[in-house]
This record gives structure tokens, C-alpha cells and sequence, in this order.
């Protein structure tokens, strides 16, 4: 089991980073197992089975209602092997509405509560709606949740450029380490992620599977095809090839194992440029980028 939390594997032979370096000093998994709209034993059964067998990273939220289930499997795993540490799971939750500042401090108390872990590894704003009075105080709950030990890490999630330029011209204390938005090769949202980039904002892909609504796409297929993979696992490296930290989602054992097993194949720079021309804006859930 301790294998699978060091911090590099191989693929064609060259060491490969598993964690990626965060703008504050702190380290991350390269891949998170989502587990949006998942409940109950289902979200339990999902975790357990990714401790089983790939990582120890999950992406949560208040709006998901399954802090806790998530929070809870990592304990009982921890209970069971001895030789792991807390430090060893990395937990994402997210803030569900931006409004004072108060009532975020509080809710970030809540989820820390609820996941039962101790402190949140990584807490995200969930979207930019609010406006900016909201934004900026619910970030300063962030910094102050930092300060106090409760959250590792801060960030902001379905932010577009806007609302990215006007926290960081606030001047805040502490500056966002993480962007989860949507993006795959159907959105690839260049303008976002070049920001992102260019102030070391490291971009979470949320739906990197795009939701299974492309996998018979012809590129896809023939890709996976020539480098022997599985279409989830061909959008999954494409992600990590272009330094993204993909969050798949399943609820099934076999797809959770093999979307994390993605370290044998490399797709070439012609093949990267093929999938990045399959952009379509293919929103598949909600699109807050562009909120006031």
C-alpha cells in the first residue's frame, strides 16, 4: 500500500512526478477522484475502492452533501492500516454560495466538522455567483480558514479571467493556488488556462471524461486505439499533458482503477494538437465563468 503515495512513477522509462507543486510550498496529487452527485454508500464504496487501489485524493463539496461519507471512508482506511498517515489523503471541499464573510468562516467550520479529518487539504470557492462584495469576503473567510489551521489550501473554482484579475488586483493576503473549471479537448478554455499559468494558478479539470458524451468521438477512438488505452484513460493523460490535475468521476471499481492507470503511454505533440483542435465549447454542466 505504501507504494502508491510515492512520489514518482515511470513512464517509457523517465521518472514522472505524481504531486504537483503548489504556488505556497505545498504539494498536491496529480489526479483526484471526483465524486460528484454520488451518495450514501455509493460515494463510500467509490472512495474505498480508490484507496484500494490508485490514490487517496478526493474532490468533495457542500453541495455534494457527502463531505462526511467521503471524510469517514478515509478514516476507517487509516484505522485499518497502520502504516499510512492522515498527511497521506489529500481532501477537497467547496464554499456553496459567496455572501458575508461571516457566514462563510462559519461554513467552512461546518465542512471541517462534517468531513471529520482534522483540516480540509484544499477549499475552493464553488463558483464566482454573489458578486464582488461576496467574492472577496467569503475569500478573506479562506485566508482567515488558512491562518487558523483549518484549510491547507485555498482556491477558487468556475472562475473566468474577470474574476480572476479582480481578486488578485484586491492585493489579497494570500493568493489562490488552485482554478477547478471544466476543460477537455471538447472546452479548452486557452484563455482561462493561460491565465491560470501565468500566475501559477494550477487548473483542476472537472468532467475531464466529458461527461462520457464524446467517448465514441472518431479522434478519440482511433487515439485510443493507436496508443491502446481507453478513451477515459486518452482525456485523462491529455489533461496531465498539459499540466492540468484531472478529477475523473466514476462509481465503478474497474473504471476507477483504470482511469488512474495512465503512466504507460506519453500521446505524441501531433496527437495532443489533434485533440486540442476537437474544441467545441462543450459545456456539460454549468458555465458561471462570465458572472458578474
Amino acid at each position: 500500500m505504501a507504494q502508491q503515495y510515492s512520489l514518482t512513477s515511470r513512464i517509457k522509462g523517465e521518472a514522472v512526478v505524481r504531486y504537483r507543486q503548489l504556488v505556497n510550498g505545498l504539494s498536491m496529487p496529480r489526479i483526484h477522484l471526483g465524486v460528484y452527485l454520488t451518495s450514501g454508500q455509493e460515494t463510500s464504496n467509490a472512495v474505498h475502492w480508490a484507496l484500494e487501489t490508485f490514490d487517496g485524493s478526493f474532490d468533495s463539496a457542500q453541495m455534494y452533501r457527502n463531505e462526511k461519507e467521503v471524510g469517514s471512508t478515509i478514516l476507517n482506511f487509516l484505522s485499518n492500516n497502520s502504516q499510512l498517515r492522515r498527511e497521506d489523503f489529500h481532501f477537497t471541499s467547496k464554499l456553496a454560495s459567496n455572501s458575508s464573510y461571516d457566514a462563510a468562516r462559519t461554513s467552512i467550520r461546518r465542512s471541517v466538522q462534517q468531513c471529520g479529518l482534522g483540516y480540509i487539504d484544499l477549499f475552493l470557492l464553488h463558483s464566482p455567483y454573489g458578486g464582488k462584495a461576496a467574492r472577496l469576503a467569503s475569500w478573506k473567510a479562506v485566508e482567515d480558514a488558512i491562518a487558523d489551521g483549518e484549510v491547507k489550501t485555498g482556491g477558487v473554482s468556475n472562475y473566468g479571467v474577470k474574476q480572476l484579475q479582480e481578486l488578485v488586483a484586491s492585493k489579497p493576503r494570500i493568493l489562490p493556488a488552485v482554478n477547478q473549471i471544466e476543460v477537455h479537448p471538447f472546452n479548452t478554455r486557452t484563455e482561462i488556462t493561460s491565465f491560470c499559468q501565468q500566475h501559477d494558478i494550477v487548473v483542476e479539470a472537472y468532467a475531464p471524461l466529458v461527461r462520457a458524451l464524446r467517448m465514441k468521438h472518431p479522434v478519440i477512438s482511433s487515439l485510443s486505439e493507436k496508443y491502446s488505452c481507453t478513451p477515459a484513460q486518452l482525456l485523462v493523460r491529455w489533461s496531465l499533458q498539459h499540466d492540468y490535475v484531472p478529477l475523473p468521476k466514476s462509481v465503478t471499481k474497474d473504471r476507477i482503477i483504470t482511469n488512474g492507470q495512465v503512466s504507460g503511454f506519453v500521446i505524441d505533440a501531433k496527437d495532443m494538437e489533434k485533440m486540442d483542435g476537437l474544441d467545441e465549447y462543450l459545456v456539460t454542466d454549468w458555465d458561471p465563468v462570465d458572472a458578474d
